[in-house]
């Protein structure tokens, strides 16, 4: 960027083309003639060089006073730099991998597959956001810890099976290893997002106290319940006659998701398939926002002194023609 500080020293550049007039117009009056019965001698002689260069000095005076104006007006370089400042949002993600998330209700797969899918779209749509992972069938472990690593959150996300720990729904200690990752947290706000398709039946931690803890850390948390209303094919490998499916009644305690999310003061869905899976984790990316704060300014550099420095060069060069070369003699 560019820029003068003093802009009004520039209307002082009238003064060039005036004194240019003045110039012209003075050179023209001092022109003579002189009556010669034959010329052809001097013509033969031509003019000399000092003759021909003899505007240079009425030339150097006008650069001088040009360099001289844009000096005063204070010339100045600037660059523009950036402070970005970000409040990140640390993020838990709490995943169902119990035997049940095997219903074939969620496209293209399973329950199980679809929420992974989804889950990755909500995780590479992040930025700045610490994130975090958590797995739970009869028990409940960290996938992944709080991390800015997303290729690592991804990678971890794509190893969730089914049959990692034994079987069940223990809720209750699913949310109480979350609020164990987030209690230290310094993040201006942290998030938990458990998805089940059950109801609790394992564990020694009930949801509602562990919600109630989550509160005291101000934790929000955000319930998913997973799975079509009505029933849903689940597959059944027989040792006999293989694989077959049968339709078993979908069992989701939404009271229970329901007043774990209004305690901590989060919010409850209900996903009856992928798609509408995929609107709730953008709602609630939407919901929590991470806050970046850009700050602009600009640095500007003097340039005035290079101008000066060359004012001053051209007019010692000035005083040193006027007098030797172009000297004038009384």
């Amino acid at each position: 960027m560019f820029r003068f500080a003093n802009p009004e020293f520039l209307f002082l550049l009238l003064i060039i083309p005036l004194m240019i007039y003045w110039y012209l117009k003075r050179n023209h009056k001092s022109q003579s003639t002189l009556r010669y019965s034959d010329i052809g001698l001097i013509k033969e002689v031509g003019g000399s060089r000092r003759k021909r260069l003899r505007h240079i000095l009425f030339i150097l005076r006008v650069a001088i006073i040009t360099l001289l104006i844009i000096a005063f007006a204070r010339p100045q370089a600037g660059s523009r730099e950036e402070e970005m400042i970000t409040e990140g949002i640390d993020i838990v993600l709490s995943m169902d991998i119990s035997s049940s998330m095997l219903a074939e209700d969620f496209q293209p797969k399973n329950r199980l597959e679809a929420a992974k899918l989804v889950a990755a779209d909500f995780i590479k749509g992040r930025s700045n956001d610490r994130i975090g992972m958590v797995v739970f069938a009869g028990q409940s472990f960290t996938q992944c810890p709080l991390t800015l690593d997303y290729g690592i959150v991804l990678r971890f996300l794509e190893e969730i099976h089914i049959g990692q720990i034994e079987d069940g729904t223990a809720i209750g200690m699913a949310l109480g290893t979350c609020v164990n990752r987030l209690r230290d947290s310094k993040a201006k706000s942290k998030v938990v997002i458990l998805l089940t398709d059950g109801q609790n039946n394992r564990g020694e931690l009930d949801p509602i106290t562990a919600a109630r803890i989550a509160k005291t850390y101000k934790i929000r948390v955000y319930t998913i319940g997973a799975g079509s209303r009505g029933e849903a094919l689940y597959p059944v490998d027989d040792p006999l006659f293989g694989r077959r499916y049968v339709r078993m009644p979908v069992n989701i305690d939404e009271d229970l998701l329901q007043r774990i999310a209004n305690i901590t003061g989060g919010k409850y869905f209900r996903a009856t398939d992928k798609t509408s899976l995929e609107k709730i984790y953008q709602e609630i990316s939407d919901m929590e926002q991470t806050k970046i704060e850009v700050k602009q300014y600009t640095r500007y550099r003097e340039l005035f002194v290079n101008y000066l420095v060359v004012a001053l060069l051209l007019l010692a060069a000035e005083i040193v023609l006027a007098n030797t070369v172009f000297r004038k003699i009384p």
